[in-house]
This record gives C-alpha cells, sequence and structure tokens, in this order.
C-alpha cells in the first residue's frame, strides 16, 4: 500500500489505492465495503476539522483528497499508522456509529 502525494500542475493530492490494505477485513466485519468513498468517510468523521479544508474526488478503487499540501501532509501522517490497524479502524467505526455517522460506501 503506497500513500502518495501528488502535484500537477498546482493542485496538491493525496491518494491510495482502496483495497489490499491491513485494515479491510475490520472494515468488512463491520458491514463496509473498504473502498475510497468508505476511507473518505472516515476522514470525514476522525478528523473532520481537516475535512472541511479538503476537497475530496474518490472512487471505488481510490481514496483522494485534494488541498493544501501542508493539510495533506497533515493527513498522510493522520491515516498512516489507522489504515494499517485493524483495531484503530474498528474503534473509529465504532465511534461513528454510535455518535449516528453514516458511511457511503
Amino acid at each position: 500500500m503506497s500513500i502518495t502525494l501528488h502535484d500537477v500542475d498546482g493542485e496538491h493530492s493525496l491518494t491510495w489505492e482502496a483495497g489490499g490494505l491491513a485494515a479491510d477485513a475490520a472494515v468488512v466485519a463491520a458491514g463496509h465495503e473498504p473502498n475510497g468513498y468508505f476511507w473518505e468517510g472516515l476522514v470525514r468523521f476522525a478528523w473532520p476539522d481537516l475535512a472541511e479544508r479538503l476537497d475530496f474526488d474518490s472512487e471505488a478503487g481510490m481514496f483522494c483528497a485534494v488541498g493544501s499540501p501542508s493539510d495533506l501532509a497533515r493527513l498522510r501522517t493522520a491515516v498512516e499508522s489507522v489504515i494499517t490497524s485493524p483495531e484503530a479502524v474498528r474503534d473509529i467505526i465504532a465511534r461513528a456509529e454510535t455518535s449516528g455517522f453514516e458511511f457511503d460506501d
């Protein structure tokens, strides 16, 4: 799995391929699809202040956030330890469901 920062014509984005992640089994066990839309929802729930400064262009097979280099670097640091940790993902999903948050996966 590779989280990649891009700079194309002055537009900055952060992407990773959905599927094949260490946390996928935890996502499926919770009744969700581990696709780009799920990860976008997880980011929106777990880091709302950061997410509101980003634009998203996720797809089924890819997560994509667009924003400033500093915001994207912060997001990369935050998600790197989560998408590789089934326990962290289970915790975030549980907190999201308790709060009434709905994932759009």
